[in-house]
């Protein structure tokens, strides 16, 4: 309940300014909302208050007490949502949803849950109390309650598969992923991913068993295990949205989602279809381009290693490499780097598998392995097409090393990812391919490896007793940093659901190609004397990168020892 409401109480003498104030001063000690706090106090009953409320907002008042709601209604509206507005959905007509709340006039909530569901909202006032208790009565176990309710429509018979069968009708597999509740279950796992900021959507069938993770900060969490007999259903419906053939169970497939959201916003889902031992696993990639991070300076990296980084970038011609394994922000990195080096003179193209994000102004190109569209044959093609600056989006063989060597040799900047452990080792992966080593200290400019850690969540960060001097100083502080050292961790709350972590900060090592290190390099120097020679001239490594922004009180010791190695060499 707002202000205004309490004011207009005190105007029509139900409430004395003192009871009002009273109870102001209270719900703000207690974390309690206004309106509960003045039937808690005994000030007013529960329903003359509602009433009263409704009268003012113009606004149907109902006892919830005497309702009650269908199970697909409630699914309507996560508890978490639900808890956090304050608010109980009642029933539906048509397009509209008739929405209990205690607060008509919170816009914001209404919009949200408007936003969220699709559905006009109409607003009916009901007592917090009892919105809370329909809460609990409605939403005992979240994911489990919410996907039986998501099940209600489910004919068991309908959709029992049993392993070793023939293969399914095409047609009857369509018409079972096009089933209500299977639709309003895809639909739920897609929304609730977006809503968590989850990276990745992992659906996983078993023998016994199916389930579904969200990738959260770079950590798999579990979210709910849907029956078993769903698994063809469900994949089905993600293979209809993603426009490919739902008769094929035996091959890998790959495919794209794009979700409308309101407001101008859209979500792309990157899809990838594996078929395993009991089924097949779909694995989506969320892609938000809202949230897509160009801005270099605030990708994490340390003031010498943003200004090595860009110098060797605007290098008129040479080989940039971001290396590090899947799901480490190298494709952020490279679009950072696109972004900055995009200018109308000059001409930039990429090749990309896949095209994650479309960048204005730049020539992407999607590979087609299936039809002979792979790195090399469109580098080739690159190179008749007047280019300044290129993008591979991956080294893989030698012949795509080669054409990139030669391509950064004549003139052009070339920028590419390799998958290695860290900048020495990305030398040893070139030589291994077939590249000869005076072509490898010729072309490569740098050399950037990257991990992703997590940060503390902002809003509930708190001293870490648990942390000792000693393990800082195990992990690479200096005695007088471990001394000046005070660690942190998130204690828990809401805004991080309970992780203690929110968001994450790229860690970086940029080795610059020096002359010393191009001498090394000619004389078949290994990883470890290359990674001594490039500390000794200066580069910051991944550990000293991560212990950086622990002491900063950005990460916690226990992320440092999940992203980096120690840099004993």
């Amino acid at each position: 309940m707002n202000e205004r409401i309490g004011e207009l109480l005190v105007k029509e003498n139900l409430l004395s300014s003192e009871q009002l104030h009273k109870a102001r001063e209270e719900a703000a000690a207690q974390g309690r909302r206004l309106g509960a706090q003045i039937t808690a106090l005994g000030f007013m009953d529960e329903n003359e208050l509602s009433e009263f409320v409704a009268k003012q907002y113009g606004v149907p008042s109902i006892n919830l007490a005497d309702f009650t709601i269908e199970p697909e209604v409630i699914a309507l509206i996560p508890e978490d949502v639900a808890t956090k507005h304050n608010v109980v959905p009642v029933n539906r007509a048509g397009s509209t949803l008739i929405l209990a709340t205690a607060d008509p006039s919170n816009i914001f909530a209404l919009d949200d849950i408007k936003f969220l569901t699709g559905y006009n909202i109409q607003p009916v006032v009901a007592s917090e109390q009892a919105i809370r208790q329909a809460i609990e009565t409605y939403y005992s176990e979240p994911d489990e309650d919410i996907l039986d309710d998501v099940m209600a429509g489910f004919d068991d018979a309908g959709i029992d598969f049993v392993a070793g069968e023939e293969e399914d009708d095409a047609r009857k597999m369509a018409k079972e992923a096009e089933d209500a509740p299977v639709v309003k279950l895809v639909n739920l796992i897609l929304t609730d991913a977006i809503k968590k900021n989850a990276s990745d959507i992992h659906i996983e069938p078993y023998e016994k068993s199916f389930r579904v993770r969200y990738r959260i900060d770079g950590l798999l969490y579990e979210v709910m295990k849907p029956p078993l007999k769903l698994k063809n259903a469900l994949t089905s419906r993600l293979k209809i949205m993603s426009e490919l053939d739902i008769a094929e169970r035996r091959l890998p497939q790959d495919g794209r989602i794009k979700l409308k959201l309101g407001k101008g916003r859209e979500m792309d889902f990157r899809v990838s279809v594996l078929p395993t031992l009991f089924g097949e696993k779909v694995v989506l990639r969320l892609l938000d381009k809202g949230n897509l991070q160009l801005d270099m300076t605030k990708l994490g990296f340390e003031q010498k290693q943003l200004d090595d980084f860009q110098h060797c970038i605007h290098q008129p011609f040479g080989m940039v490499l971001v290396t590090g394994p899947t799901g480490s922000g190298k494709t952020t990195t490279l679009y950072s780097a696109l972004s900055e080096l995009n200018k109308t003179s000059e001409n930039l193209s990429t090749a990309e598998d896949p095209v994650e994000f479309n960048l204005a102004g730049i020539n992407q190109v999607q590979m087609h392995e299936d039809i002979g569209l792979n790195f090399a044959a469109c580098l080739r093609s690159f190179l008749r097409q007047d280019p300044d600056i290129i993008m591979v989006g991956e080294i893989r063989d030698f012949e795509t090393a080669e054409i990139s060597v030669k391509a950064a040799l004549t003139g052009h900047m070339v920028l590419s990812t390799l998958h290695t452990n860290d900048a020495p080792s990305t030398i040893n992966r070139l030589l291994n391919m077939g590249i000869e080593p005076f072509l490898v200290a010729s072309a490569v400019n740098c050399i950037v490896a990257q991990r992703l850690a997590r940060r503390i969540c902002s809003q509930c960060v708190a001293d870490d007793p648990d942390v000792e001097r000693q393990q800082v100083i195990d992990a690479g502080l200096s005695e007088e940093e471990a001394r000046n050292y005070k660690p942190k961790r998130g204690r828990g709350c809401g805004n991080c659901s309970d992780t203690g972590f929110k968001g994450r900060v790229a860690i970086y090592e940029v080795m610059v190609m020096t002359d010393q290190l191009k001498e090394f390099v000619l004389n078949g120097a290994s990883g470890t004397e290359i990674k001594r020679e490039a500390i000794r001239g200066g580069m910051c490594t991944l550990r000293r990168s991560a212990l950086n922004k622990m002491v900063e009180g950005v990460t916690t010791l226990s992320e440092v020892f999940r992203v980096s190695t120690s840099d004993s060499v």
